[in-house]
């Protein structure tokens, strides 16, 4: 399969559209890169600087929380995946077509550093198992599960709940279908924290609606975690 390099992607030119410097396009653009969390919350952005989350797995789940939080400030990722980007992924997972083949976890590095070139974004082409499970995200403040099978994530939050104990991790649990908004809920006890409906299963199929409120609440839950542990 012949696969276009992501760094390829055409982007946008920056033109001046004036004679004087304040009428230039890229002065402008300059201008606003310098402060791209202004918007945020008072305060905030000073505590997700100095943050740094784990994702496990890197698909509907964690490429859009992956996405979300750096977008909202949080300085580092630590990101692990085994698979590539496939055409079906694209209906719900912060991936492009000209992406196709590539492995995830380094596709989604590009699609983030395009988002925030500063942020330091370390990546984990490989299976995530009970030897590595930890290791990975030792250095973490807040792991966060987003595997697909029952198996995998029964595996993965014993190995975190009993070699990090401690470290914030919030998980995922029921986010298949469409539809059924008032049925995805928070539920948090202590260091654990699951996001879903608990009940759908993956036969239903999976849509970038319902896959995008859950991530979209985890990624609430995280920000919220971070600060209360750093204030």
């Amino acid at each position: 399969m012949k696969v276009t390099n992501c760094s390829s992607r055409k982007q946008p030119s920056r033109i001046c559209i004036g004679t004087y410097g304040n009428d230039c396009l890229e002065f402008n653009m300059i201008k606003e890169e310098t402060n791209a969390f202004r918007d945020n919350p008072p305060g905030l952005t000073f505590f997700l600087n100095r943050s740094s989350v784990g994702i496990a797995g890197a698909g509907g789940i964690g490429s859009n929380i992956a996405a979300i939080l750096i977008r909202a400030g949080v300085d580092r990722l630590v990101i692990a995946d085994f698979d590539s980007v496939e055409l079906p992924n694209l209906n719900r997972q912060f991936y492009f077509r000209d992406q196709i083949g590539y492995p995830k976890v380094e596709a989604l590095k590009h699609n983030l550093e395009l988002i925030n070139p500063d942020a330091a974004i370390e990546i984990h082409n490989r299976i995530i198992d009970k030897q590595n499970a930890c290791s990975i995200y030792s250095e973490c403040d807040l792991l966060v599960e987003a595997f697909d099978s029952a198996e995998a994530k029964v595996m993965l939050l014993e190995t975190w709940l009993t070699g990090l104990p401690g470290k914030p991790v919030v998980a995922c649990s029921g986010l298949a279908g469409y539809g059924r908004t008032d049925l995805i809920r928070v539920d948090r006890r202590e260091d654990f924290t699951l996001v879903g409906d608990q009940k759908s299963d993956l036969s239903l199929g999976t849509l970038s609606s319902r896959v995008g409120i859950v991530a979209n609440m985890m990624a609430n839950e995280i920000i919220e975690l971070l600060v209360q542990g750093r204030t």
